[in-house]
């Protein structure tokens, strides 16, 4: 039995004939009753009373129809589901995000997408970049707004550079060398607080990067998980740090100076990665919007 013979049946029950049903389905008379008779002949009961003027149904064939209409209202339905998800109107996207990378633009973008494709699920997940890169690596992510790792582990996932976030050098007030511009060089004999690496490795790499370029290994008095409490460290007199612009938007400056450095590698990436074996046209969409953008996440 298939779909074709359900359609016949249901076509002609409720055209009252052969020959009218035939006209609606564009199909010969004769055509159409031997599908009818092979759909019988399979279930082993008559459908039609066919002894009178209308083809009448009989009581197995009221039942039936009741269930033929079911089943094909069912599978119109999965049919719609199949097309809305290949257009991207329908299905699930899982997105990884850290709060030192994305700014309010990112909640309003978010939001632009939901407005777009409301019949798509959107699942956000806040973690930190190493946790990103390796959720998109075992599929419990699709897209992730992330830095870079030190050295890409996986070449099997796409990278695309959204904005470089410049460095600059937090400092107390009173600091011989605010406001700035400063040298990195300028700052070989201070004490460092660092983020851990485990936290945030690109922004970690890079400092360390750029003292070794200016010549000295920094100190390192201190590290914290989150870039609020290397702030707090710094006001309290523990050392300087070097953090990324946009992060120290949200950030107390009481007592503090943010200087932009002098370097011209002084920034590190906030980049879109994904997995090109997981992409889809929901994916597609949301990466539209973002870069319609111009990344400004």
């Amino acid at each position: 039995m298939e779909l074709r013979h359900l359609r016949y049946f249901v076509a002609v029950a409720e055209s009252g004939g052969f020959s009218r049903a035939a006209r609606r389905l564009y199909v010969s008379q004769s055509a159409l009753s031997e599908q009818i008779a092979d759909l019988e002949a399979e279930l082993g009961v008559q459908l039609f009373d066919r002894s009178r003027l209308r083809a009448a149904l009989t009581a197995p064939g009221e039942l039936f129809l009741k269930e033929a209409r079911k089943v094909l209202g069912s599978a119109d339905q999965a049919m719609k589901v199949a097309r809305d998800s290949a257009s991207g109107d329908l299905g699930e996207i899982r997105i990884g995000f850290f709060t030192g990378g994305v700014g309010p633009n990112f909640s309003r973008l978010i939001q632009r997408f939901r407005q777009a494709h409301p019949r798509v699920r959107i699942s956000l997940h806040e973690m930190i970049p190493a946790l990103q890169w390796k959720a998109l690596a075992e599929g419990r992510i699709d897209i992730a707004f992330t830095r870079r790792l030190g050295v890409s582990n996986d070449a099997h996932l796409r990278v695309e550079v959204l904005r470089k976030d410049p460095l600059y050098a937090v400092l107390p007030r009173n600091h011989p060398l605010a406001p700035g511009p400063v040298d990195v060089r300028a700052l070989a004999n201070e004490r460092f607080v660092l983020c851990v690496r485990e936290t945030s490795p690109a922004l970690f790499d890079k400092v360390i990067e750029m003292c070794s370029e200016a010549g000295f290994s920094p100190e390192i008095a201190n590290t914290a998980n989150v870039w609020s409490s290397i702030v707090m460290l710094v006001q309290a007199g523990e050392g300087i740090s070097i953090l990324p612009t946009n992060t120290l938007q949200e950030l107390p400056k009481s007592g503090l100076a943010f200087c932009p450095l002098k370097q011209k590698n002084a920034w590190v990436e906030l980049v879109m990665a994904w997995s090109p074996e997981r992409e889809s046209t929901v994916l597609h969409h949301l990466q539209q919007i973002i870069r319609e953008a111009g990344g400004r996440v």
